[in-house]
């Protein structure tokens, strides 16, 4: 056995099922062993972006760790943005990476580079094998280190030369620790804060937003009366009939301090203190005033629904207790596009147990309040705000869960950083329907541009915000990579076209011209 061998063989005992692939010459040893070692499915993806935010989607709907196999520190460069996406939605991900044999790093070859320098800003662990007989234990510990709930990126470096020396045999997979749980202290300050006769709000992210946060949650409400909320950009959110309806906090800073501001205490469970994805001047950062009084339940890192249970059973809640959404859909919509119907369309066709992947961005607004309803469904969308993580993000979710339809709601202008996703849809045969939000350019900078003060935009600015003058051809685009797709300019033909792509295996796409 050699030690590309031994860590294959460690991977798959300790649970590893995918592995989204973009090798080199580096990773040549790896991909020999995946046909002599069977058991991982390896998944080729055509930009190591697509890879990692695949794993980012596999971890979120497995949860459990896919792998990525990446080609030395400019393969890993690729792939950084959407592992900063990951890191942010604290997902499993396990990278490993080909390095240059030990005994021609000195020659500074032309890939060359600091591997570890590069890796150690997403990254949770982080190691670089120092001998084959040492890979098994390394990818080992990777492993556990990247299961740890709710979950971490773990990277390993593996020289080439190591790879094809002799190994050990595999050893014992690691323990993964247990989430740890709250104190004592956290709960009696959080009963604290809730009842009473000021308006309070609960604050929920990570696994708060999972069905049994949810339930717990919504007990905390029933006894106390505060309001649910939830992060601007969950990283799973189950929703749906029968599970509380939660309000999202809006994006803009004047309008999340406007929601936020009735409340006189906020208990945060899974979330951190919420604040503005920039800096706007005159506005702060944080959006809970320093007149509110807030505490802590729960970090994103401990057990968030054994802590929503504890306070309400604190709280004397009864087991039963909480207001759920009845089962409701929007009618379906007519007409051309507004951002009403366009989530209409949406909302009134997806199937139960779909899984929708939101980077509709300044198109989707809508779809959220529609969708309390809807039958039971997982949200996910994109924690750490690096576009172009909707395509490869559905990629991963639907490899994790083959009998689940997924729905991308996709801007135009963040699709093209990843469009090599629907190749792998296509190659995988994976059930991804894409509806493209065609606005013809980055309408949030224009959204940015206004709020700035700037009424009429000059023709540099329009230049660098839109391509209306030279359109992307979503269709041709998808037909190019292997993807059935269709250009739709209402709302009704949208419903139409995603209630027949959905009754159809494999990947479509539809061009929703708005």
């Amino acid at each position: 056995m050699n030690g590309a061998e031994s860590l294959l063989r460690q991977s798959i005992a300790a649970g590893i099922e995918v592995c989204f692939a973009n090798p080199g010459t580096t990773e040549m040893p790896l991909v020999k062993a995946l046909d002599d070692v069977p058991g991982i499915r390896a998944v080729l993806c055509l930009f190591e972006g697509v890879c990692t935010g695949a794993a980012d989607g596999y971890g979120r709907m497995a949860e459990k760790p896919a792998m990525t196999l990446l080609h030395l520190g400019p393969g890993f460069a690729n792939g950084i943005a959407y592992l900063h996406d990951a890191r942010r939605a604290r997902s499993p991900v396990v990278n490993v990476i080909g390095d240059h044999a030990t005994w021609h790093l000195a020659a500074d070859a032309p890939l060359t580079s600091d591997i570890v320098s590069l890796a150690k800003p997403v990254s949770a662990w982080l190691r670089s094998s120092r001998s084959a007989e040492e890979i098994s234990g390394d990818i080992a510990d990777a492993i556990a280190a990247a299961s740890t709930r709710p979950g971490q990126i773990a990277t390993l470096v593996v020289p080439h030369d190591y790879m094809l020396e002799p190994a050990n045999g595999i050893v014992a997979p690691r323990a993964v620790p247990s989430p740890p749980p709250v104190s004592g202290e956290a709960i009696s300050r959080a009963s604290a804060l809730l009842p009473g006769d000021q308006p309070s709000a609960l604050f929920l992210g990570g696994e708060a937003l999972r069905e049994r946060g949810l339930r717990a949650a919504a007990r905390i409400a029933a006894v106390s009366g505060c309001r649910l909320l939830c992060e601007t950009f969950p990283k799973r959110w189950e929703r749906g009939a029968g599970l509380p309806a939660i309000e999202r906090l809006p994006y803009f800073p004047e309008q999340a301090m406007a929601l936020l501001a009735p409340y006189r205490s906020i208990v945060l469970a899974g979330a951190r203190s919420p604040v503005s994805f920039f800096g706007y001047p005159g506005l702060p950062s944080y959006f809970i005033s320093t007149e509110q009084q807030t505490a802590t339940l729960a970090t994103p890192d401990e057990d968030i629904p054994a802590a929503l249970e504890a306070l309400a059973d604190a709280l004397g809640a009864p087991a039963d207790a909480g207001e759920f959404a009845p089962a409701s859909r929007p009618p379906r919509p007519t007409g051309r596009f507004t951002p009403e119907s366009f989530a209409a369309a949406i909302a009134a066709t997806q199937p139960e147990g779909a899984i929708i992947m939101d980077e509709g961005n300044t198109s989707s607004g809508a779809y959220c309040p529609m969708t309390a309803g809807a039958p039971r469904h997982s949200y996910l969308t994109q924690p750490g705000g690096a576009i172009g993580l909707g395509l490869p993000c559905a990629t991963g979710a639907a490899v994790a869960c083959p009998d689940r339809p997924v729905i991308t709601i996709q801007a135009d202008g963040s699709a093209m950083y990843t469009l090599q996703s629907l190749w792998t849809q296509a190659r995988e045969r994976l059930n991804v329907t894409t509806i493209i939000c065609n606005n013809r350019g980055y309408r949030i900078l224009g959204i940015e541009l206004a709020r700035s003060g700037v009424k009429e935009l000059g023709p540099q600015a329009r230049h660098l915000t839109g391509f209306a003058d030279q359109p992307l051809d979503w269709v041709k685009l998808a037909d190019g990579m292997g993807v059935p797709a269709v250009r739709v300019e209402t709302a009704d033909a949208l419903a139409d076209e995603l209630e027949r792509a959905l009754s159809e295996a494999g990947p479509h796409l539809i061009d929703a011209i708005i």
